[in-house]
């Protein structure tokens, strides 16, 4: 009867109903300028982000033998045992750049800032550095650092995931890393994981079309948030 009437079983997604539309198609148009600039040599556009990776597996699928369960092993580690990584996307270059040191602040924000600043290395382009609002994100002594190195600093717009491509390198490195395996220590998962974006960065071309930004807004989806 279900089906009858037009229904079908399928995993819910989630909606941040919060995005204020206005504001992601201002985001949008403001991409565009900037990829135009991109294009005409003239910026250079970063994404940066932080993930959380823990040591023990994350669950996935894959082929396995018909009938029987596909157990995997685990070490058990606890959730503490995990790596809270600053990461960067150069889509400009189609590069990546992994940092960490501990917790997620002001502080290391900062010291990620100069580390990549390091890694980019002189560049005849205006750095445009987008990000999210995290709150050691918006503070003055990141803004204050910026200015400092030189780069400009984007807001995405609040509960907006899906406007930042190096969301879809977290996924990508879960797949390769974590997926269905739990490393034996947390400096084998950070040596793991160094060494995935040591083979992605050989092929930007690909890194690139798996990390393409989102210029186009869906208007269905659009019209399913919340003005604030």
């Amino acid at each position: 009867m279900l089906q009858q009437a037009g229904l079908s079983w399928k995993k819910c997604k989630k909606l941040l109903a919060k995005a204020n539309p206005e504001q992601r198609a201002a985001y949008a148009a403001q991409l565009e300028d900037l990829f135009v600039a991109m294009c005409a040599d003239k910026a250079r556009l970063i994404y940066i982000d932080e993930v959380h990776l823990h040591q023990d597996m994350d669950l996935g699928y894959s082929w396995s033998t018909k009938g029987q369960a596909d157990w995997v092993p685990s070490q058990s580690p606890g959730l503490s045992a995990k790596l809270n990584w600053y990461g960067a996307y150069d889509f400009t270059q189609g590069q990546c750049f992994l940092w960490q040191n501990g917790r997620c602040n002001s502080d290391n924000t900062v010291a990620f800032l100069q580390a990549l600043s390091e890694w980019l290395g002189e560049s005849k382009q205006t750095v445009y550095i987008i990000m999210d609002g995290a709150p050691w994100h918006r503070s003055h002594l990141v803004a204050t650092t910026a200015d400092q190195l030189g780069v400009e600093l984007i807001r995405l717009p609040a509960y907006s995931p899906d406007l930042n491509p190096i969301e879809g390198l977290w996924k990508w490195m879960r797949e390769e890393v974590t997926q269905r395996y739990c490393h034996p220590s947390l400096s084998a998962l950070a040596d793991a994981c160094h060494a995935f974006i040591e083979r992605i960065n050989l092929d930007p071309n690909r890194l690139i079309q798996r990390l393409w930004p989102k210029f186009d807004l869906d208007p269905d989806y659009e019209k399913l948030l919340v003005s604030n």
